[in-house]
């Protein structure tokens, strides 16, 4: 598909059409849908993280439980099990994306409910067992994600792709609200706090939120299936997507039982480290790297070994995972195609760079917990709920590509505030002018750049490359923001700031080529 391959069309629908087009059942679907989405990514985080504190389990132990949400940036791996394999009797009776959608729903529910019947104040043994729930959690949740992603873009035509982004955001949005606020005053109202841990108010409370995820699966029942071009299923028997299936369960469990085997070395080794460079967070990043990356190696050897084996069925996997990459290279040439790739790794780098360190900022600076979480997660929030659905409006209207660049120049004129704001310290003003105009503006870029990646893929893989271009755009990122309190460090908040900004630049010369790769391709 080509970027704005409706473009005339788009110039021709005036303001109220547009406008009008938000009434749309696949539109409205997507506020529902996104709701789904945005419940169990917030339950991976804040809640868990205070729940094992009041529970007395140690900082250190707590952060590793935020692993668990890697699942988000690993989703491309499994994502061809979604495009390819059937799911029994779901697939027949609901269709291909509805029946994934029920599955991953319900897969969803029932680890929430897993994590929920954990009290991790026992010991060490419930502890890992809840470990194990939220890995399954955050696969789960994962999995559901790339169904949708995949729903919304096939659904409905790709002119009109920024409105379902934006309805989907503001669902998104929304469910993170209720997981994230709602969990944590719902679990203090049951009675658990601080001062008194109480473990049935935390089960009540995770038992509640996967209550809420019958908002997912009531419209799933509701929806209609897309009407695909071109089926996935059907073209091999089932027991060629059984071994399908036992390739992936292979390399799963190599992942998992050399990640457990290492455990014991890791922490001996870490310990060694700390006292070697006198830095225990520099050790424990460094060993954790380690660990998952040979991790991951034990999982692709045992892939190497299963593939001389008759389980291997080498046509079904070509197909599944590398005829999705093969194709996207093919319909844009070599050399678009990676300066695609480029163009959508680094475009959402300044805003997430800085995004990383904002609270401590925020804190730094005299800003009270109360204070910034008014600002920043209320206020803040609508902020960028009216970013997306004007960002939806405007794409449709103007067209994608023009909206992607006035995103990538205001995010870097935004960022710039943040300098103000370092300058002027204490000031509620300032804070709530620089938090407006920073998630304003990221609503807006991130609809636009949302319905972009929706125009780049092929519907006979549409599962498979938006899990790699949704993966890709928050990888590169997330992993130099990782640095961002280093940078703070040693140049101070107001030279960070100018950093940030200026790592969007050349992300506007990037966006210069892409538009004309858009252009041959309409």
């Amino acid at each position: 598909m080509a970027v704005d391959s409706n473009l005339s069309i788009e110039r021709q629908r005036s303001w109220a059409d547009t406008v009008r087009l938000f009434a749309r059942k696949e539109i409205v679907t997507m506020l529902f849908l996104g709701f789904s989405s945005g419940v169990p990514l917030l339950l991976l985080f804040s809640p868990l993280s205070l729940w094992l504190v009041e529970a007395g389990v140690e900082r250190a132990t707590v952060t590793y439980f935020s692993w668990a949400a890697l699942a988000y940036s690993f989703k491309f791996i499994w994502a061809p099990l979604v495009d390819r394999l059937p799911i029994p009797v779901l697939t027949s009776r609901l269709g291909r994306r509805r029946g994934w959608l029920i599955f991953s729903q319900f897969l969803v529910i029932a680890a929430i409910v897993f994590v929920g019947s954990i009290n991790p104040e026992l010991g060490h043994g419930h502890l890992s067992v809840m470990a194990l729930a939220v890995v399954l959690l955050g696969f789960a949740s994962a999995t559901q994600d790339s169904v949708i992603d995949a729903y919304r873009i096939e659904i409905i035509d790709v002119n009109i792709q920024s409105l379902m982004a934006s309805t989907y955001t503001a669902g998104y949005r929304i469910g993170m609200i209720v997981a994230g606020a709602g969990a944590l005053v719902l679990a203090e109202s049951l009675g658990s706090t601080s001062e008194s841990y109480k473990y049935s108010a935390w089960q009540w409370t995770y038992y509640s939120m996967a209550l809420t995820m019958f908002v997912g699966v009531i419209t799933t029942l509701l929806i209609s299936e897309p009407k695909s071009k071109k089926s996935n299923y059907g073209d091999y028997s089932s027991k060629q997507y059984g071994h399908f299936f036992l390739l992936f369960v292979i390399a799963v469990s190599a992942f998992i039982l050399m990640f457990n085997f290492l455990a014991g070395s890791i922490t001996q080794l870490k310990y060694y480290l700390s006292e070697l460079f006198g830095n225990k967070v520099l050790a424990g990043t460094l060993m954790e790297a380690i660990r998952l990356s040979l991790s991951l190696l034990a999982a692709a050897f045992s892939l190497l070994m299963v593939s001389k084996s008759k389980f291997y069925e080498r046509e079904l996997v070509h197909v599944s995972f590398i005829e999705p990459i093969f194709d996207f290279f093919r319909r844009f040439g070599t050399r678009s195609a990676i300066l695609i790739l480029i163009f959508v790794g680094f475009y959402r780098i300044s805003d997430i760079v800085l995004g990383v360190i904002a609270n401590v900022f925020y804190q730094d600076m005299g800003f009270s917990k109360t204070e910034i979480a008014a600002a920043s997660k209320t206020f803040g929030l609508i902020m960028t709920i009216l970013g997306g659905f004007l960002g939806g409006v405007l794409s449709a209207k103007f067209g994608v590509m023009r909206i992607l660049v006035a995103g990538a120049v205001l995010t870097v004129l935004t960022n710039l505030l943040y300098v103000l704001l370092a300058q002027a310290g204490y000031n509620l003003t300032y804070l709530y002018l620089v938090i407006s105009a920073d998630n304003l503006t990221g609503g807006l870029a991130t609809t636009a750049f949302i319905a972009y990646l929706a125009s780049l893929v092929n519907i006979s893989f549409t599962a498979s490359q938006y899990a790699i271009f949704s993966s890709l755009m928050t990888l590169i990122p997330k992993t130099i923001g990782g640095y961002s309190g280093t940078m703070v460090n040693h140049i101070g908040y107001e030279n960070f700031f100018l950093t940030a900004s200026a790592m969007g630049v050349p992300v506007l010369l990037i966006l210069y080529y892409v538009a004309k790769i858009e252009r041959k391709t309409v």
